[in-house]
């Protein structure tokens, strides 16, 4: 029997993928009305990390790239199957993007470059025997008696030497300081990777930025339903009925600088992005670094909500090491096609490939993807755009002898083109280019040390009409950071929310796949 749900609302708070998404299964598996539907977002623009913005004549930006997975993101290609593409309603965004990485799929060949501008051979991982025991150990050790380590808690100074550990590192975005338990998560859930991380075959690349190619799609399809968008409004406060369980009877919010209410009635839910990772970004330009700003409203509403009641998580243990968690990214604007011609012939890879390239040598820890082009929907076809980043921004540059976080568009550009030995072409590159340098202070803080229960449940015990979606929620042996943790959890929270009795693509347990532990065993001796 079909719930009449013309009575009920839904609110969510944070207009990222997982609100998106989560807006999604409501209405397709829950026939709920969209105009029912609630999405507060404190932005001018909807997407949250999943961003691309800019035009050719200011500079594009995008403060992060998504390598997606065709193995590990299972309900995130269930989602996208079910959305109309832009350019044809008959077609599903999920066929778009396999088609688009079928004609262009990613072989990286200069996957890492040392200090010399010279590409590394990197079949081999580089352990030792050191390095395969603890691994292994990893692998096997119940996250319960892990508790906060660290990745350096785990592993010997010689695995950050390894081929393997610089690959892994800047594919993920990992550091010694972060979570070992993350690390054990990753190395199982991409288990299939290890194998082939040298060249990253197992990325799939949407046809433009994610923004456009995921973000716009849904947004279309979630405007057909009539969904509200509430835009430019920061949800600052929530209040709790007074009682053991947990139940919100109202929303705070600002919106143009008057202050409001939203109070929840019987049978209304509310699904909270808690914290974010691009929270507090700041951009530079080509004559100017970016500065170092602290918590954005994300972390201080869920710092505000979380002293309310238990169960609602701890975020001090993310929020709270802006050193630990902070790196920088760049984005490239080119006039002509000079700098991709120049990487063609350098790295051997056809301009464009999505490969990704890292220095090892870097000061910066420096790493840079061309992405096939047009990589914005409106960019012009002479225009050419790249993205890198630096998960090291205090560290002095190997040749811009200053921190990176300190450093303009253009003195970052200097520092590549320098580590690429493309001093040649260094005046010709900077006069058609525009660097746009974005620091984010929280970028990897999901990755932090953290202690069991510092994430919330998705549903928090004793909760009535409180959920948690996004990257600092919960969700059993699945991995943080990625498109398909934030759709699981949206899928998660909508479906125990409204009690729906539907399959949520489980995950793929390969360290259980003969197959792939063999594979696996033998690449760590390669």
């Amino acid at each position: 029997m079909k719930k009449d749900y013309e009575k009920e609302q839904v609110y969510f708070v944070g207009g990222g993928l997982a609100s998106l998404a989560g807006a999604v299964y409501l209405i397709r598996d829950c026939a709920f009305p969209g105009k029912n539907i609630h999405i507060i977002e404190e932005m001018k623009i909807i997407g949250g990390s999943n961003d691309g913005a800019g035009d050719s004549e200011q500079g594009y930006v995008i403060r992060g790239g998504r390598m997606l997975n065709d193995e590990t993101y299972e309900n995130t290609w269930e989602l996208l199957s079910s959305i109309p593409s832009l350019d044809d309603a008959n077609r599903s965004v999920r066929t778009e993007i396999l088609e688009f990485d079928r004609a262009h799929p990613t072989h990286a060949k200069a996957r890492l470059v040392n200090k010399d501008g010279e590409i590394e051979d990197v079949m081999s991982m580089g352990f030792d025997l050191s390095d395969r025991l603890a691994m292994a150990k990893l692998i096997i050790t119940p996250e319960e008696k892990m508790g906060k380590a660290r990745i350096s808690d785990w592993f010997s100074n010689h695995f950050f030497e390894t081929n393997f550990w610089y690959m892994w590192a800047t594919t993920f975005a990992f550091q010694p300081w972060h979570s070992a338990v993350e690390l054990k998560r990753y190395m199982i859930r991409f288990m299939h990777e290890f194998p082939r991380i040298q060249t990253l075959e197992g990325v799939t690349r949407t046809p433009y930025n994610q923004y456009d190619s995921i973000i716009l799609p849904i947004k279309k399809y979630l405007d057909q339903h009539e969904v509200d968008f509430e835009m430019k409004c920061t949800v600052t406060d929530l209040d709790f009925k007074d009682s053991d369980g947990i139940t919100v009877t109202a929303i705070h919010y600002t919106k143009n600088d008057v202050i409001g209410l939203i109070e929840l009635n019987e049978g209304d839910r509310i699904i909270v992005t808690n914290g974010s990772m691009t929270d507090g970004y700041s951009l530079g330009s080509m004559t100017k670094a970016p500065i170092l700003n602290g918590k954005g409203n994300s972390w201080k509403l869920w710092d505000t909500i979380a002293k309310k009641k238990p169960g609602l998580g701890n975020p001090t243990s993310f929020d709270n090491d802006i050193a630990g968690s902070k790196w920088e990214s760049f984005t490239v604007t080119c006039q002509d096609s000079r700098f991709f011609d120049l990487m063609e012939k350098f790295s051997r890879n056809k301009a464009g490939s999505g490969a990704l390239v890292t220095f090892k040598d870097s000061n910066w820890l420096m790493s840079i993807v061309l992405a096939y082009q047009p990589h914005f929907l409106n960019q012009p076809g002479k225009v050419k755009v790249f993205w890198g980043y630096g998960l090291y921004p205090d560290n002095v540059g190997n040749y811009v002898k200053k921190r990176m976080s300190e450093c303009t568009g253009e003195e970052i550009l200097t520092e590549l083109l320098y580590h690429l030995k493309f001093e040649n072409d260094h005046e010709a590159i900077l006069k058609s280019a525009n660097c746009i340098p974005c620091m984010m202070p929280f970028i990897t803080s999901q990755f932090m040390p953290r202690a069991i229960g510092d994430r919330p449940q998705i549903i928090p015990e004793g909760s009535t009409n409180l959920a948690f979606v996004g990257q600092f929620c919960e969700i059993p042996n699945d991995v943080v950071f990625t498109e398909e943790y934030s759709i699981r959890s949206a899928r998660i929270a909508v479906y125990k929310l409204f009690g729906i009795n539907k399959e949520i693509n489980s995950i793929n347990q390969y360290q259980y796949d003969i197959r792939s532990l063999f594979s696996a065993f033998v690449t760590s001796y390669r």
